[in-house]
């Protein structure tokens, strides 16, 4: 058997028939001259309650329409402050980026000052080797820049490391802190050799790398002395910072030292750099003759 559908009274037709009813108590009291006692009756305990409603019901409306427009307004106001939050941060995203290209501009201006004797070639590192440090990297400039192998590269004024091959708009650099890594230096306060060596690993447990073979003379070294390139190095440059002592210890030997050197070079965030356009070939030439 088929269920009979419930049937659904539209409210229309209750506010129409409450409608007529009303009517039709105020036609009757009209009609048969009510008294005003009953009038009122009615009044109270029909029209009265029927206009509280109506009027209620007209509030909630009103409130309702109040809100939605206030909700309206509230999500546009958000969004037009998501629109000025994200240009603000944008600009300051941006002024930092200025910030930090006119301080590695003005590193850049330092070291060209400090080396003026020196022609030299400003580059961006491009590429670097896996891990956390520079050990070796790759810059921008290349032989069509006058780039050879050979060359010294500085950053941050003090020694990178040194070109070891090169491509027509790229060069690749092995830094002083890679373990293949040997630089004869001296210790500026005292003029005494040592060789400064890579190693990723003191790298790694302590940020510093390593010298050993400084002489144990009575004008000792001490820790903060700087150590620079020395003359009779092969491949670098003289005089160019490398780092500070920052630990020394007497060898087995009782005749020679050895310790830690903390870079002047930040090698675990290299953007610029100076390729200085001459090997040490080159200057060894230019002196002999």
């Amino acid at each position: 058997m088929k269920r009979k559908k419930k049937s659904k009274f539209p409210a229309k037709y209750v506010l129409l028939i409450m409608t007529i009813f009303c009517l039709v108590i105020i036609g009757c009291s009209v009609k048969l001259s009510w008294s005003s006692t009953a009038a009122n009756t009615v009044v109270g305990y029909v029209i009265i309650p029927m206009q509280k409603g109506i009027n209620y019901a007209g509030g909630l409306l009103t409130d309702i329409r109040d809100n939605f427009v206030s909700k309206q307004e509230l999500m546009q106001e958000n969004e037009e402050l998501k629109e000025e939050l994200a240009s603000a941060r944008e600009e300051l995203n941006q002024i930092q980026i200025d910030q930090d290209e006119l301080k590695q501009l003005q590193v850049l201006y330092d070291m060209d000052q400090t080396w003026s004797d020196y022609d030299k070639i400003a580059a961006s590192v491009i590429g670097k080797d896996s891990g956390n440090w520079f050990s070796t990297f790759v810059i921008d400039k290349g032989t069509n820049d006058g780039v050879t192998e050979g060359m010294n590269v500085i950053a941050d004024g003090g020694l990178a490391g040194i070109v070891t091959s090169v491509g027509p708009n790229y060069a690749t650099v092995r830094s002083i802190i890679d373990d293949s890594s040997n630089v004869s230096c001296k210790d500026l306060s005292t003029s005494d050799l040592l060789i400064v060596s890579g190693s990723l690993q003191s790298m790694n447990e302590s940020g510093l790398i390593t010298f050993s073979d400084l002489s144990d003379s009575d004008d000792a070294a001490s820790v903060g002395d700087q150590i620079v390139t020395s003359n009779i190095s092969d491949l670098y440059l003289p005089g160019i910072p490398v780092g500070y002592i920052t630990e020394i210890t007497l060898d087995s030997n009782k005749l020679t030292k050895s310790g830690t050197v903390a870079t002047i070079v930040d090698f675990e965030h290299l953007e610029k750099v100076f390729v200085i356009l001459q090997t040490k070939d080159s200057t060894t030439e230019d002196e002999g003759e």
